[in-house]
């Protein structure tokens, strides 16, 4: 997949509208994807997850808590794709 994220907008109770650079959007409910614990606390507060961003080095979105979520997971959930099976060739 490796498409990035390039637009991020919140909308309530913890739910992110995401477009992706191919195209592809969709609104992800983030409180089904993680627990608010650890790094992922201060999204509890949804004005804090409001501050939601773009990290472009990256293609992803993150929070200042350095929370991040991976892009591959949420492209496969909006486009309802499987996440490749990316394996590692060894050469001996």
């Amino acid at each position: 997949m490796l498409q990035d994220i390039v637009v991020v907008e919140p909308r309530e109770n913890y739910q992110l509208y995401i477009r992706f650079e191919d195209g592809v959007e969709g609104i992800v409910d983030i409180s089904n994807l993680i627990k608010f614990t650890g790094v992922f606390e201060p999204l509890q507060d949804e004005e804090y997850f409001g501050m939601v961003e773009l990290n472009h080095e990256l293609g992803t979105i993150q929070w200042q808590s350095g929370a991040d979520l991976d892009p591959d997971v949420l492209y496969a959930l909006i486009s309802k794709q499987p996440i490749p099976n990316y394996q590692l060739s060894r050469t001996t």
